[in-house]
């Protein structure tokens, strides 16, 4: 019998959580990007990294959005 590993899922961000995340710029309200896995600063330009389910909210973290 031979295990294959398991399907990776996307991190899901929790509601609640994401109601309470602002950019750290700017402090508007940040979009979840599931498939990028990212928190969207629109005012910034810049897309926050979510990485094993933590948002990692540094501004040098970040990857800037095209316009």
């Amino acid at each position: 019998m031979t295990d294959s590993p398991a399907p990776v899922e996307a991190t899901r961000i929790d509601p609640k959580l994401l109601e309470l995340l602002v950019c750290p710029l700017t402090k508007d309200r940040l979009e979840y990007d599931s498939a990028r896995q990212e928190l969207i600063s629109r005012s910034a330009k810049l897309a926050y990294p979510i990485r094993d389910g933590i948002p990692i909210m540094l501004p040098e973290e970040a990857r800037q959005l095209a316009d």
